[in-house]
């Protein structure tokens, strides 16, 4: 489960003007529809092409729960793409983004200063060109250290320096044991 990767697209998610579709034979008919075929959405959700037609014909209903899952996520991935394509173009050029999290966090500072790891709770806005660095490591296929990493850094400036305005010369910030992270938009 990638921590970063969901929060932000669940952020996004929160943008859509209609809701997905929650029962497996709707959902089946989109991605068949999405897909061009039910041999595609066989072929993506792990399952026999068959049963596919089954769950579109309306004879399957009631899928086992890693299934429901994994329908619900290939769904969600592909849902409102326009949408969710301006939510993330108006995060990274006017709105930004907003972090909430509680977290182990720590920084390497001169020698003198009181740099120890603590759990804090923030709830911080990023600027825009942090949100696009997100959006566009996540597009790129990053792990979720890397995502990680950008938040990190995001934080650094924002919170521990205030824009620069203080604590200039803190180097690096500690980013652990994340107890919650929720974005939004």
């Amino acid at each position: 489960m990638s921590m970063f990767g969901d929060g932000l697209d669940k952020a996004v998610q929160k943008a859509f003007t209609r809701p997905a579709p929650k029962n497996a034979g709707p959902q089946m008919r989109y991605l068949v529809d999405k897909l061009k075929g039910t041999k595609a959405v066989a072929e993506l959700l792990g399952m026999s092409q068959r049963q596919v037609e089954r769950y579109v014909a309306g004879t399957a209903k009631h899928p086992r729960k890693d299934l429901a899952a994994r329908l619900e996520t290939e769904v969600k991935k592909r849902w409102q793409p326009q949408i969710r394509a301006k939510a993330r173009q108006k995060a990274a050029t006017t709105g930004g983004i907003v972090v909430d999290t509680r977290a182990r966090l720590g920084y390497t500072a001169p020698i003198g200063s009181t740099d120890q790891d603590r759990i804090r709770h923030l709830t911080v806005a990023l600027p825009p060109r942090y949100a696009a660095r997100l959006f566009d490591a996540q597009e790129a296929g990053a792990t979720d250290q890397e995502l990680k990493e950008i938040a990190a850094e995001a934080l650094k400036e924002v919170y521990f320096q205030d824009g620069g305005l203080r604590a200039g010369s803190l180097e690096e910030v500690r980013f652990m044991d994340i107890e919650h992270l929720e974005f939004d938009l």
